[in-house]
């Protein structure tokens, strides 16, 4: 076959793309684990920076191993559940991935548009809530919190203190906000200044908001994003949502268990 025919161009040309294939195909399969060890970190990090663990100095997985608890809660009693009534409907606490969950039908609610708030359209049945314990004393929770910015869902936490009073962070691990606008809400300075806000009304109503421009009143509102005025309300709807009647505050309305809130099997 000559060097320079069409045969041998389509040749060598298919040649390369199995070898490219097959190291491709042969390199992703080989970072996978790191790929997932990863992701896992990322995700425990962005728990402990919600609730305050979080430095450059601390070991990541053993601070969460330590200090944090993961408990189920179904959404609509408010209750704990179980291992063995999620284990049999395939929820394992460690790897709960909410994509999965909303993909699965048995799993989720549909949201009407006057419940739907947040703009996520389905609701977990069944959500892992995340509780911080120093020398088994309740200090936090941290709650799973999601909704529509202006260009994406926005995933992330927030952290209320052991009383269900104040709030103690905000974080959120996925989004594809405008870098530098929407994007903002990574900026550490931004998420600082949810750190106290009054969460509730005496009522028990929500009361933390995100206002557009300079909060009035710093104790329960939170300064918008400068030129991302759709992301500052859809932050603002979100936090509304999760804590209010539709998301967890029926969990959250139990508030008398709080301080004897048991750890897990105990």
């Amino acid at each position: 076959m000559r060097r320079d025919s069409v045969a041998n161009t389509i040749l060598v040309a298919g040649v390369l793309c199995i070898v490219c294939s097959v190291l491709v195909s042969v390199t992703a399969v080989a970072l996978r684990t790191r790929q997932r060890q990863n992701a896992e970190k990322e995700f425990s990090m962005n728990i402990l920076e919600c609730c305050g663990l979080a430095s450059e100095t601390v070991d990541i997985k053993q601070v969460f191993q330590d200090k944090i608890e993961r408990r189920v809660v179904e959404i609509a009693s408010g209750q704990f559940v179980d291992s063995t009534v999620y284990s049999k409907l395939g929820i394992d606490p460690a790897s709960y991935d909410i994509k999965k969950i909303l993909r699965n039908e048995n799993l989720h609610d549909l949201l009407d548009g006057d419940r739907d708030t947040a703009s996520i359209k389905r609701l977990e049945k069944y959500a892992v809530v995340y509780l911080y314990r120093e020398q088994g004393t309740l200090k936090q929770i941290i709650l799973p919190i999601r909704g529509y910015g202006l260009w994406s869902t926005l995933y992330g936490f927030i952290s209320l203190d052991s009383q269900l009073e104040k709030i103690q962070g905000i974080t959120f691990y996925e989004h594809k906000e405008t870098p530098g606008l929407g994007g903002e809400v990574d900026n550490p300075k931004w998420k600082q200044q949810w750190h106290g806000k009054t969460a509730f009304t005496p009522d028990g109503d929500v009361k933390v908001k995100v206002v557009r421009g300079k909060a009035s009143d710093p104790s329960y509102q939170g300064d918008g994003l400068a030129g991302a005025t759709i992301t500052t309300r859809g932050v603002s709807n979100l936090v509304e949502f999760w804590l209010g009647p539709d998301g967890f505050g029926v969990f959250l309305d139990k508030r008398p268990f709080i301080e004897k809130l048991p750890v897990a099997g105990g």
